[in-house]
């Protein structure tokens, strides 16, 4: 394919003075990238190589429709640049990806509602560890509108998928060749809702999305495998699963769910490495909750709140993601509209402190991600098209942007293979 196509596949627009600096920059970048892997020798060792697999919005949901599928991108270990491979697969709103454990399969959730209906769908996709290529295995219902995240359990025996509009949850066996089998267990949210104004925004905000009905946003087995949590944001919720391994089968646990202030919105959850500590990022409250997670019972005991925006904010943002560095001393939590990577120090009995805040050099971080070495954070800018590469102190949690943006339409999602 040639540079100006794959230009034209990851969805360049210049029309927008803001974009249009992004997206210049992003070209110049990924031409030379191209350019550089037409003279790369066929023979060249493949040893020690990391992918990344991006992810985005071809239009059916959202507000975006430049993306095409599930990008492929080779990561520079020393720089963080990501030179663009190829459009991996083509597909429709492939908005969340995750990789199963052994690395050899990659699934996808579509975020769309009409497959079968009106629901989303799940694809499966062989992983090439030589090449990064996928290989698309099969597509199955979601058993629900709009899958917005998706899992695997810690066997990778299992998929676990949140279907935002249809309010609902799913698992789905993983077959002998990574297949995906038909639904073992559904689950739809019922109830009241929460209030479509946030009790814990700050000052002068006007978000109030989500609150019309259930929306199920994220869903995850806790790290010893026994307990499947997921939130509802519609109903400001977070549900606590008993897990079957042997069946895929969920259960309310002893207390099966939890609370939090009506109209925040719970979006996603991070475990700490000690596996007793949980975060909880808000979306319409732009907030973190620390709880204590009781690993025998699955029960959560909120400890703190805290804003993911700084102190002199007042106006309307939408957090998003939240992830917690591998060594368990930081926590990294997205703010859309503001645009920004807030940065929080895990201190001794896992409460968080504000450390600051970095611009994501772009627009609506829809998602973020920390590659394997735990050196860089991506983030996917969905409304300026582009992922922005920053290096993290390793001593400070401290980010600093490192000039790399690469171009993806309407970048939703990425994760990694080593």
């Amino acid at each position: 394919m040639a540079t100006e196509d794959l230009v034209k596949h990851i969805g360049m627009n210049e029309t927008f003075s803001r974009r249009g600096f992004l997206k210049g920059a992003a070209a110049l970048s990924i031409a030379h990238s191209v350019s550089a892997m037409a003279e790369t020798s066929e023979g060249d060792s493949r040893k020690g190589r990391t992918f990344a697999y991006a992810g985005c919005y071809t239009g059916a949901v959202g507000d975006g429709s430049n993306g095409k599928g599930i990008y492929l991108f080779e990561m520079d270990p020393h720089t963080g640049a990501l030179s663009l491979l190829k459009l991996a697969a083509e597909a429709a709103s492939p908005s969340w990806l995750s990789l199963d454990p052994s690395g050899r399969y990659l699934y996808a959730a579509n975020e769309i509602t009409n497959f079968d209906g009106t629901n989303g769908s799940v694809s499966a996709y062989a992983v090439d560890r030589t090449s990064g290529d996928l290989r698309l295995i099969n597509t199955v219902s979601s058993e629900g509108g709009g899958p917005a995240y998706l899992t695997t359990d810690a066997d990778g025996k299992y998929v676990f998928v949140a279907n935002y509009a249809g309010g609902s949850i799913a698992v789905f066996p993983i077959l002998a060749d990574g297949s995906l089998g038909r639904a073992c267990d559904v689950h739809r949210d019922s109830g009241l809702v929460g209030s479509t104004t946030p009790t814990n925004a700050p000052p002068g905000s006007f978000a109030w999305s989500g609150h019309d009905a259930p929306h199920a946003h994220m869903i995850l087995a806790d790290p010893k495998n026994r307990f499947v949590l997921h939130t509802d944001l519609g109903q400001d919720r977070i549900y606590v699963h008993r897990f079957d391994q042997s069946k895929g089968k969920l259960s309310p646990a002893a207390t099966p769910f939890i609370s939090l202030p009506t109209g925040d919105g719970p979006r996603h959850l991070a475990f700490h490495p000690n596996s007793r500590w949980l975060y909880s990022i808000q979306e319409e409250a732009s907030t973190l909750t620390f709880f204590h997670y009781d690993p025998s019972t699955g029960s959560l005991a909120p400890q703190q709140t805290i804003s993911t925006l700084p102190s002199r904010f007042t106006g309307t943002s939408f957090a998003s993601g939240v992830r917690v560095s591998a060594d368990g001393r930081f926590l990294y939590a997205a703010n859309r509209l503001h645009d920004t990577i807030a940065v929080f120090s895990i201190e001794s009995d896992g409460s968080l402190k504000y450390l600051g805040e970095v611009s994501t050099m772009g627009d609506y971080p829809n998602q973020f991600n920390i590659d394997p070495s735990g050196r860089f954070l991506y983030a996917c800018n969905r409304k300026s098209d582009v992922i922005t590469a920053f290096s993290i102190d390793r001593d400070t949690g401290l980010l600093t942007f490192t000039g790399h943006y690469t171009p993806v339409g309407s970048a939703s999602c990425i994760v990694f293979a080593g």
